[in-house]
């Protein structure tokens, strides 16, 4: 699935990260911007992560755990993102085992698209309205749904 994306579509997503990496602190400020709006668009997917259910967002975005897993997370997207041209297929086995992986920590396919929706959140939030065109947004929607669809793929297998 990865493999099938246009380079106009990788290239938005590339050049727009690009942009967010120059962001100071990015993968705090994204990782944090992502999993709080995946929290409160999946609450009980709290637990999955390792916090307790009945911890207030704001409090637990300023936990030393909550900001590393985040930060974590960035790093992974980034990895992932760095993939997307020359290493598509090592990527999408990397995917795979990802999503073989991520079943015994509890993760559903179901949290997906919520966590596609938080991405797109965070990306728009630091690009801001103007750099975050309808155009950027199809690009960002396409690559997340391209390396998430391996990731859920994996899971059925």
């Amino acid at each position: 699935m990865v493999a099938d994306m246009s380079y106009s579509t990788v290239s938005n997503v590339i050049d727009t990260w690009e942009e967010i990496r120059r962001t100071e602190n990015y993968e705090e400020v994204v990782g944090t911007a992502l999993f709080l709006k995946f929290f409160n668009l999946e609450p009980e997917a709290k637990i999955i992560f390792g916090f307790k259910d009945n911890n207030d967002l704001e409090d637990l975005a300023k936990s030393r755990r909550f900001i590393k897993h985040a930060k974590y997370f960035i790093q992974m997207i980034d990895k992932a993102l760095g993939m997307l041209g020359p290493d598509i297929e090592l990527l999408t086995e990397i995917l795979l085992e990802l999503g073989q992986k991520h079943v015994s920590y509890g993760v559903r396919p179901e949290f997906f698209p919520s966590m596609g929706r938080a991405l797109i959140h965070a990306v728009q939030s630091i690009l801001g309205d103007s750099r975050f065109t309808p155009d950027v947004k199809d690009s960002w929607v396409e690559v997340y749904g391209a390396l998430s669809y391996d990731m859920i793929r994996a899971q059925k297998l």
